[in-house]
């Protein structure tokens, strides 16, 4: 039996609205900041840098996009510089108006117990991110689910 490389994290949604409105949900920091990170410093384009801020937490990192594929696929590597990590998203159009959304983080090291951690601790904010997105783009309701996440005095 082959061992499969299971050093990965992953979440998947319909969210019901066009690929072209669902990827620029995800490039664009104006629309992103409704359901995800607080600033961006600029679209995400291929090859380029852009900064994430979580203003709430205090954090920032870099994000390099290695792979922009319009409506189809975005790849991009962050995380600590010795600890980069790569998040693939694939948008699959279903028809007009509906639009399937995979995200998979992965590359991720260390040993078995970080591992456990990092697949869930990706998992779960990637489904948040999602929902997110979801509750964004097709009701216009901000969940504010990644502030949340860490509620002042538990973090």
């Amino acid at each position: 039996m082959k061992a499969e490389n299971n050093h990965f994290a992953k979440a998947e949604m319909l969210i019901r609205k066009p690929v072209s409105e669902v990827f620029q949900a995800f490039i664009n920091p104006e629309i992103t900041r409704k359901f995800w990170f607080t600033k961006g410093s600029g679209k995400l384009e291929q090859d380029t840098t852009t900064e994430w801020t979580w203003e709430m937490y205090g954090f920032s990192l870099t994000v390099t996009t290695h792979v922009l594929q319009e409506n189809h696929k975005i790849v991009i590597e962050w995380g600590n510089p010795d600890e980069t990590t790569l998040v693939e998203w694939i948008f699959s159009p279903l028809n007009e108006n509906e639009t399937f959304v995979s995200i998979t983080n992965s590359g991720l090291k260390g040993d078995a117990d970080k591992i456990i951690d990092q697949v869930r601790n990706s998992t779960e904010g990637f489904t948040l991110v999602l929902a997110g997105a979801k509750a964004y783009l097709e009701h216009n309701i901000l969940l504010n689910l990644v502030l949340d996440r860490f509620p002042k005095g538990l973090a």
